[in-house]
């Protein structure tokens, strides 16, 4: 028995024969060309090649993990379309008249080298993301073919590293588990695995694959992060004992569907699931969330290379209010800028993109395309409980602008005689400290608050979320943060609304109680984690 230590995805134990995936590896060689017209067709029509690849990747992506989850794809192609990263290899092709695998190699090195580099942890993580999309470059040029056969026997995948979009094409029906060498647990792959539900294991060290080979028996361990290797009978009685003891804890919540989120004590509270597209409401319902705390519209525009028009936006948003049957809607207005870019705004080159033009200092700068989102969510809130919330407040001044631009569509739309919801709840996000320490002020200027906990924490702490370095120092448990999120609750209820948390925090099971203790009105979680928190807050008793 060999015992590998690495990091679990996925809370759940696979025990059963392993699989392994051996890559191709090809060396790209300096190879001078003398058709310069012939060399560059041939990187055009890959290129053709690889985005055709990637929206069937995508779409796939879609059905397994929803828009949000296969939002990497769509960066995918926009970086393939990226005018350096193509000027660099047409321009090598033509002057050094090398092959177009070899200009792709070099663009490779050359640009992750230059995003790894970068101290913004969001930059520095699209250095991966050239190397994919390079290598699918390079095995269309060369004829090499990575898919794999999988037996029809269910099967622990091993390989050295897998891709989002080798991630993304595993068959889940044969599928019980994947380890893998390389890989973070914040990696686009662990994501997606997270996201499939797939239990895994990642950053087990290089050397465990020259001790393996197909048909052996393994276990991976999602909780620990433990991959074991022809267990003896003793640790294999012990899983097959935690495994039952998984499915009993699954049946347990799913037999929460339909109760109350209450406390031993009678405090209830409403549980609310996050998503970022339409098709995400069948997980919301499965999982019998109370409403949509967060419904992440920024996807309808990075989903695309153009604007989404009104027409487009309001079809959305009135599919998931007429979906929710009368269950409340939040919308959280245009969020794009930081770690969520797209090409066609043509915004600039930010030092520092989390402190830059980003949410709602964004709109404020294209208020053509705020309106045209104000006028389709508008539109929309006939068809049910819509309400619409702002990310990245900092004033009181913002909030007073809001207003004003919401005042002035629902005039034109009156105007025009166009039907809307004129009693549609306006709210703002609490996710930077200036928000919190003035929210006995905002509170007297909109409807309710959501606090983000992901940027509070962020801003709070001064530590960038996407960058793993600093990892050690953001304290999400931190006295600063609980303290600002505990004073924005209570400047709420001071003013008569209501306030919720929607950032990662509001999943953390460990929290829980405290959130209740300050008076916290509504949780909102991905629609995987809403029977545990049910459970969690079911199991609470706050008058001892």
């Amino acid at each position: 028995m060999t015992i590998f230590e690495g990091k679990g995805i996925c809370e759940a134990v696979a025990m059963g024969k392993i699989s392994v995936i051996r890559k191709q590896k090809k060396e790209i060689e300096r190879k001078i060309i003398t058709d310069i017209k012939k060399e560059t067709e041939r990187f055009e029509n890959a290129k053709d090649e690889v985005l055709s690849e990637l929206e069937m990747i995508r779409e796939k992506a879609v059905g397994k993990v929803g828009e949000e989850g296969a939002a990497i794809f769509e960066i995918h192609k926009m970086m393939i379309d990226d005018e350096d990263y193509n000027d660099f290899i047409l321009n090598m092709i033509k002057d050094e008249k090398v092959s177009a695998e070899y200009a792709v190699f070099s663009a490779s090195e050359k640009f992750s080298e230059l995003f790894s580099s970068m101290e913004n942890g969001y930059m520095k993580s699209r250095s991966a993301d050239i190397k994919e999309i390079s290598q699918r470059f390079i095995n269309h040029l060369s004829g090499i073919d990575d898919n794999y056969e999988i037996s029809e026997e269910k099967v622990i995948i091993c390989a050295d590293d897998l891709s989002p979009g080798e991630t993304i094409l595993l068959d889940k029906e044969k599928i019980l588990s994947f380890v893998t060498a390389k890989g973070s647990l914040n990696s686009h792959t662990a994501i997606l695995a997270k996201s499939m539900n797939i239990p895994a294991v990642v950053n087990v060290g290089d050397g465990f694959l020259s001790l393996i080979k197909d048909g052996d028996f393994a276990i991976a361990d999602g909780f620990s992060g433990k991959f074991i290797l022809n267990p003896d009978e003793e640790t294999i009685s012990y899983y097959n004992k935690k495994s039952e003891e998984y499915k009993e804890r699954e049946t347990i919540l799913l037999s929460l569907k339909g109760k109350e989120n209450k406390t031993i004590d009678g405090r209830k509270i409403k549980v609310f699931a996050n998503i970022g597209d339409e098709e995400s409401i069948t997980a919301v319902k499965e999982n019998d969330a109370d409403g949509i705390g967060l419904f992440r519209s920024e996807f309808i525009f990075l989903r695309r290379d153009d604007f989404p028009t009104e027409e487009e936006q309001f079809s959305v948003y009135k599919k998931v209010a007429e979906e929710m049957s009368g269950g409340k809607v939040i919308i959280r207005t245009l969020d794009i800028g930081a770690d969520k870019q797209a090409d066609y705004f043509g915004l600039p080159e930010e030092e520092n993109p989390a402190l830059g033009l980003r949410g709602i200092r964004l709109c404020f700068s294209r208020k053509d395309i705020f309106k045209t989102q104000l006028r389709a969510l508008y539109r929309a809130s006939v068809y049910g409980d819509i309400n619409i919330m702002f990310p990245m407040i900092t004033s009181e001044k913002e909030v007073d602008e809001i207003l004003s631009l919401c005042k002035e569509v629902r005039k034109e739309l009156e105007k025009e005689g166009i039907l809307f919801d004129e009693k549609t709840e306006l709210g703002i996000m609490i996710e930077t400290p200036a928000a919190a320490i003035i929210s006995d002020d905002l509170a007297k200027k909109v409807s309710f608050f959501s606090i983000g906990t992901n940027d509070l924490i962020q801003y709070t702490l001064a530590c960038d979320r996407q960058n793993l370095s600093v990892e050690k120092f953001c304290d999400t448990h931190h006295k600063a943060v609980l303290k600002l999120i505990e004073t924005t609750i209570e400047n709420a209820h001071k003013n008569g609304i209501w306030a919720g948390i929607c950032g990662e925090l509001a999943a953390d099971i460990s929290l829980t109680e405290t959130f209740l203790e300050m008076g916290v009105d509504e949780l909102s979680v991905s629609p995987s984690y809403v029977l545990k928190l049910r459970q969690k807050i079911r199991e609470t008793d706050l008058s001892k």
